[in-house]
């Protein structure tokens, strides 16, 4: 691709959604012209939000952390999973009670959202990545969904990446559960399912046309954008490598080798 052709496709792009570990940063650790990155935007009448699928945590904690590395406040308006399964309930169990296998800030940020959550005859189950696991909870939400709970999911990754190589996530869990229950999700809302698209067309109030999905695994970010008419931009600062590329199925519309090599395209 020419650069021509590259700020050509760039040119519409007005809202750059972000994955946040491999692509904007590694661990504690900025990825280098990451904060340059938001400043082009910020000269060339764009702007970014960050998109996790991780729902272990409250937004307000990856607020924090991009605060400490210092990302300003206007980008600092974090949509996760959670976000985006808390506006499916809302809207498909208004006035419902759940029962939510999930970390206690997760429950006190989507109890502040609106949610109502029992250990009681759930009209629903919402499963989240629970770092808090343990058998008892385990037993109780397959007895939910064994029962024919509507069983909803906040994402599908099957491993979470840290500092030190991988550990189990919400794809892990999923597969205990189906294991036991013989069901799967009968809605997963996260990366790279509608559900967390949604969400980020309802905070923005950009188009689909207008926006971007930035990030460096093929199967989640690269897909968010390329099966939901948003550009697909791989970022090779984390996961996938051209390798993976060249076996996928899932093809990025652009690929740069981090987020500050996109600056020179933007105009």
């Amino acid at each position: 691709m020419t650069d021509a052709q590259i700020r050509a496709a760039l040119r519409p792009v007005r809202c750059f959604l972000l994955d946040m570990d491999g692509t904007f940063y590694l661990g504690d650790r900025l990825i280098d012209g990451s904060l340059e990155f938001l400043d082009a935007l910020e000269k060339t009448g764009r702007t970014a939000r960050f998109l996790t699928n991780n729902s272990s945590k409250s937004a307000s904690v990856y607020a924090r952390k991009l605060e400490r590395m210092g990302v300003k406040e206007k980008y600092r308006d974090v949509i996760t999973s959670g976000h985006a399964a808390a506006g499916y309930i809302l809207s498909r169990f208004p006035g419902g009670r759940g029962y939510l296998l999930g970390n206690p800030m997760l429950r006190e940020e989507l109890e502040g959202m609106g949610l109502c959550f029992t250990d009681e005859n759930p009209d629903y189950v919402l499963v989240a990545f629970d770092t808090t696991l343990d058998y008892a909870k385990m037993c109780k939400v397959c007895d939910f969904i064994r029962e024919g709970r509507p069983y909803i999911a906040t994402h599908p990754d099957f491993n979470c990446p840290t500092e030190t190589g991988f550990i189990p996530d919400m794809g892990a869990i999923m597969a205990f559960i189906e294991a036991s229950t013989g069901r799967k999700a009968d809605i997963i809302l996260g990366k790279p399912h509608r559900g967390i698209v949604d969400e980020a067309l309802a905070r923005t109030g950009f188009g689909l046309e207008e926006m971007a999905m930035v990030g460096d695994r093929l199967y989640t970010d690269v897909a968010t954008g390329v099966n939901h008419g948003m550009k697909g931009i791989l970022v090779l600062s984390g996961e996938a490598t051209m390798e993976d590329v060249a076996v996928s199925e899932v093809k990025p519309h652009l690929i740069f080798n981090r987020l500050s090599d996109m600056i020179p395209y933007l105009d």
